[in-house]
């Protein structure tokens, strides 16, 4: 058998045909969703065999190795982190196996941060880059190819690692959310620019989009002459027909555009998910005989707009923090009704609104309970009683698309104060069957908050605005270990965090320790006062309630206390709390307890009048 030509050198002369996908193709033939396809390698390396023979034998030239997620990362999540060589290297000796003498076999590696919060360490990344290629490249393939990056920097930092390693052809293939740039909001034009630079011998697209979006997206996009270009579709968008998913693009119509893919100049043509053995089959029947095209690059590219660029202005009331930063000023919680009867909540929110509160801040279903959506009624609050709305958001009760449009709605609202909390497991609630999201943390939250403010979405899209969110986080000061709490605390402020509002606190002692504590954090802090409402209500918040502690002495004077008296207690023991906050703290924020809005109406007239008879004392 004639032997076959160096990869490069291949490229140059003639179009070559990739395989299809694996994971998807597998999970068609039954293999259950959720597995590690890599591990397959180990222990059914014969399916993975007969997948790529089923891709050679259709008339694809080159193999990818299914090594996809074979990372420490993705392999810890399934107790094989200790396997990471004998799977890559698995990988190769099967694919090499599987088809004839003709065929390149190219060693896959897949982004580790694919669809989520870019806020990885750069240095554990390269180790693991470098961790899968070494193995790879002691196998003997004949490329590597980097795929389904949907980052830019990430895909940099994984180039430039596996470079130094190696001469052998590489090839950077991005996956793009939409037409036109990448996740963190590079034009594709800059983005091959710097991957042909950092030493790509190939770059290109693949994932995610079909062949016609991908096909525009190159038709928009300036190539750099001294790389290939590759294209790797899915077989369209995933959808669902009679209850199953499934991807809409024929066979047919996959050969069809790999003749368009040609006219764009692009060397090396295969498919992503929801492709099969056929796909490929109709690739290799349009182009054989066909020799390839010179790469002619648009002559003018469309440009990405500014992510600083706002086209409307707008009226930016002062906000908590700088209300905080020049006087005393009060957020009162006063929490959504878990029924649809709203008659009341708006009585009292006007009530809290004439004593002088400065926001109402609405919980985000507190303590895991239904209640309604603060997003709405913190809207008919503001129309209906003038009160401004400062909304809880939770990492508990939406994944990152519902985060996002939940925030968008906000914004067109003009509610632009928020807190965003982790928020209690749905366990301890009222439907201890539903699913707890956390997608992301609060720390991560924060920064994805911050993000909109720059004009850009959480997938690196342009919002055309800015968002304005003034963004609140949570302290906890009843804690045994400040010092471990302060550190949180800072990692929220690094985050970008504005503001800050505590749990409360139930005595004098604690409030100084607090202000003592938390005397390095530039930002204003709001210390939390909660009035008691009973006995019962003391005993509750210090033994069940997580972050509160009452002490002894307070504990004492509300013993079997209840009704009217007790709370005449509870409003008294928080004007004496007040007396000794003001002294510390410019933020105030009182928590209501079981709804008792004349309560808290109550101590914000104390607040306001001791403030306003120190103004004109002074």
């Amino acid at each position: 058998m004639k032997e076959k030509p160096d990869l490069r050198k291949a490229l140059s002369q003639s179009i070559l045909v990739g395989d299809g996908a694996m994971s998807t193709y597998l999970y068609q033939q039954g293999i259950p969703v959720g597995v590690s396809v890599e591990e397959l390698c180990l222990s059914r390396p014969d399916w993975v065999e007969e997948v790529h023979r089923s891709y050679y034998e259709a008339g694809a030239q080159v193999i990818e190795t299914n090594t996809y997620g074979a990372n420490r990362e993705r392999l810890t999540r399934y107790g094989m982190e200790g396997k990471i060589t004998r799977i890559n290297r698995e990988a190769v000796r099967i694919a090499r196996n599987s088809v004839g003498e003709d065929a390149y076999v190219i060693g896959t590696i897949g982004s580790i941060n694919a669809g989520r919060v870019p806020n990885y360490d750069p240095r554990e990344y390269r180790d693991m880059y470098e961790e899968q290629a070494t193995a790879l490249l002691y196998s003997d393939v004949d490329g590597i190819t980097l795929e389904t990056f949907l980052d830019l920097e990430e895909l940099l930092l994984s180039l430039e690692e596996i470079r130094t390693l190696t001469s052998t052809p590489i090839f950077a293939n991005l996956a793009l959310i939409e037409v036109g740039q990448t996740r963190d909001g590079y034009p594709l034009t800059e983005a091959f620019a710097a991957l042909e630079k950092a030493g790509a011998d190939g770059v290109g697209l693949n994932c995610r989009l079909g062949p016609l979006e991908i096909q525009r997206a190159l038709e928009r996009t300036i190539v750099p002459e001294d790389v290939w270009l590759t294209a790797y579709p899915n077989a369209g968008r995933l959808g669902q027909t009679d209850g199953q998913f499934q991807y809409k693009s024929t066979p047919a119509y996959f050969g069809e555009r790999a003749l368009s893919f040609r006219e764009q100049g692009v060397r090396l043509i295969g498919g992503c998910c929801g492709t099969t053995p056929e796909h490929v089959h109709e690739i290799r029947n349009r182009l054989r005989g066909l020799s390839p095209l010179s790469r002619v690059n648009p002559s003018t590219v469309p440009t990405i707009q500014e992510r600083s660029h706002e086209q409307i202005q707008v009226r930016n009331p002062p906000t908590v923090v700088d209300k905080a930063r020049k006087g005393t000023t009060i957020i009162i919680e006063f929490d959504p009704p878990k029924d649809l009867e709203i008659a009341d909540f708006l009585a009292g929110a006007r009530e809290l609104d004439k004593a002088g509160a400065d926001a109402i801040t609405l919980a985000d279903n507190s303590m895991a309970t239904v209640r309604m959506s603060n997003m709405a009624l913190g809207s008919i609050m503001k129309e209906k009683t003038g009160a401004e709305p400062l909304v809880h958001i939770t990492c508990r009760d939406r994944n990152l698309i519902g985060q996002q449009s939940h925030l968008m709605g906000l914004h067109a609202l003009g509610m632009d104060q928020i807190l965003v909390i982790t928020g209690d497991p749905t366990r301890i609630g009222d439907l201890p069957g539903s699913s707890s999201i956390y997608d992301v943390n609060s720390f991560d939250l924060i920064r994805m908050v911050k993000q909109l403010n720059e004009g850009i979405s959480f997938s690196g899209k342009p919002l055309k605005q800015k968002a304005r969110f003034t963004v609140g986080a949570a302290f906890n000061p009843n804690v045994s270990k400040m010092d471990a709490a302060i550190r949180r605390l800072e990692r929220k402020v690094e985050a970008g965090a504005d503001f800050i509002m505590t749990q409360p606190v139930y005595d004098a002692a604690s409030i100084r320790h607090v202000a003592e504590a938390t005397k390095g954090v530039d930002i204003p802090i709001f210390l939390g006062i909660m009035p008691l409402t009973s006995y019962r209500n003391a005993l509750f918040l210090h033994n069940e309630l997580p972050g509160v502690k009452i002490p002894t002495h307070v504990l004492e004077e509300m013993t079997e206390q209840k009704g009217e008296e007790a709370r005449r207690i509870g409003i008294a023991q928080a004007k004496e709390l007040l007396d000794e906050a003001t002294r510390y703290f410019n933020g105030i924020y009182l928590i209501t307890p079981f709804n008792y809005w004349e309560m808290t109406a109550e101590l914000t007239r104390y607040i306001r009048q001791k403030t306003n008879s120190l103004q004109v004392a002074y």
